[in-house]
């Protein structure tokens, strides 16, 4: 791979000479030219997740390499791809890192277990798993409790169940190993807010704060996860990759919601400021 550094407007960015580093640079420009490095992490998030709009949506992109190699393309995400490339963006925006080094750290951090790359099953392939590990190490909170969500348990077994569907479980020892996590995530109280009560809570999202929609289907935990945008008249919205139309806005989360009927309501993380570690 051919690395090389670029110095644009005082900033310092290295990384591979790809379209996913000039993306990258792009992003960084913003940043610098819109003064973002001292505004709140969410509005960070919020204004950099804008610049991807119209990027297009793609599905098995973590698992295009028979290996667990690192995957941060920027020129095209699934939903939880995206979520974790404008939160690690937007943390090195606020840090001062603005390496492409540095980014790519910080997406392993936020999508492995313990925050290191060990093969396929430490990935965190479950959502509300990436909140939970997120969460105990302190690069984000689940408010959900707090917003009034109700308790909800289930057992999850859906990709140890699916096998087929996800060809690294033919490795009896890596199936085993995603079972373990199912029944650890399974014993986990979770609370979920009712999708017809968004409406009700609204009010007390910010932006950049995570939304998991939670699965129907009993044997799953979330089915879509995205951003809170919150528009010029205070309306909350949801800014995602969207398997119609790529990156997008959807100006309002509860009718969102509503005319989705693969889910039954949502689990809300709010990113923490790296600054205030």
């Amino acid at each position: 791979m051919n690395w090389m550094a670029i110095l644009i407007g005082g900033l310092l960015v290295a990384g591979p000479d790809s379209v996913g580093q000039a993306r990258f640079l792009e992003l960084m420009q913003v940043a610098r030219q819109k003064q973002l490095a001292n505004r709140p992490l969410g509005e960070v998030m919020q204004t950099l997740g804008l610049q991807l709009q119209g990027t297009p949506y793609v599905t098995g992109l973590l698992d295009e390499t028979p290996s667990e190699s690192l995957q941060t393309p920027l020129d095209r995400f699934d939903c939880v791809l995206f979520v974790e490339s404008v939160l690690a963006l937007a943390q090195g925006v606020v840090m001062g890192d603005t390496t492409w080094e540095g980014f790519q750290r910080r997406v392993e951090r936020l999508r492995y277990r313990d925050g290191q790359r060990r093969g396929y099953c430490s990935r965190l392939h479950y959502f509300t798993d990436w909140i939970d590990d997120n969460a105990r190490r302190g690069w984000v909170r689940d408010i959900t409790q707090a917003l009034g969500g109700r308790p909800m348990r289930r057992r999850i077994t859906f990709m140890s169940t699916h096998r087929t569907l996800y060809p690294r479980l033919a490795d009896d020892s890596t199936w085993q190993c995603i079972r373990d996590v199912e029944i650890a995530l399974s014993i986990r109280e979770r609370f979920v807010i009712p999708r017809h009560q968004i409406r009700r809570i609204a009010q007390h999202l910010q932006p950049g704060d995570i939304v998991a929609f939670v699965a129907r289907e009993p044997t799953l935990d979330v089915v879509h996860v995205g951003l809170v945008y919150v528009g010029a008249d205070g309306r909350r919205g949801l800014l995602h990759a969207s398997p119609q139309g790529g990156v997008r806005v959807s100006p309002d989360l509860q009718i969102y919601a509503q005319n989705n009927p693969a889910q039954v309501g949502i689990v809300v993380a709010r990113p923490l400021d790296p600054r205030r570690r």
